[in-house]
């Protein structure tokens, strides 16, 4: 499932994607086009807000299992967004994660990592709640006050697009043009490396 035509901007495509991880933590899973859709709107027309507390219990973080594969043992905070890409080394960027996911992942963003592991579709659909979520606020946050957030594809690709290090992903993914995943991990380090 792409994002419908009422996607339109970098804010809209967070909020779809919100909004999704919604629809699979109500047992209907993130390809319930009618309730995910419902969600979505409900979400950018404020009538429902990503931090509230029974979204804040389910994103609970524990030291004791991967966010990323689930397994236990031995794990360590990775950052998100990383810190090569100047990723804030704080606590909304970071997540336990286990030594295989860790080597894994590496300096990629999630976006980015999910994709080039199993393919985009696997970005949209399969990344944890917990990463996806913690991730999704993040990004919010951290472009918050640009005006990234209100950004069209038209305007993405004239100002982003040429100079974004996922061009070859995208290319690859066949999304040049088309809002994606991929463009928040590319705006979000357009953001981050000015800083």
């Amino acid at each position: 499932m792409t994002p419908p035509a009422a996607v339109k901007t970098l804010r809209e495509l967070i909020y779809w994607q919100y909004a999704k991880i919604i629809s699979n933590s109500a047992g209907m899973g993130k390809k319930q086009w009618g309730f995910v859709m419902d969600r979505f709107e409900k979400l950018r027309d404020e009538n429902i807000f990503w931090n509230s507390i029974r979204e804040y219990i389910k994103e609970r973080e524990t030291s004791e299992k991967c966010s990323f594969c689930g397994s236990s043992g031995q794990l360590s905070l990775e950052h998100l967004f990383p810190r090569t890409l100047n990723g804030p080394d704080d606590e909304k960027n970071v997540t336990w994660i286990c030594r295989r996911c860790n080597s894994s992942k590496g300096a990629r963003r999630p976006y980015e990592y999910w994709t080039l592991r199993d393919g985009l579709k696997a970005a949209k659909y399969d990344m944890p709640r917990l990463v996806e979520g913690k991730y999704l606020k993040f990004v919010f946050e951290t472009l918050s006050g640009t005006d990234y957030l209100d950004l069209s594809m038209t305007e993405i690709e004239k100002r982003v697009c040429p100079t974004c290090d996922l061009t070859p992903l995208c290319r690859k993914e066949r999304t040049v043009n088309k809002l994606s995943p991929l463009c928040i991990d590319g705006i979000t380090t357009l953001q981050l490396m000015k800083a």
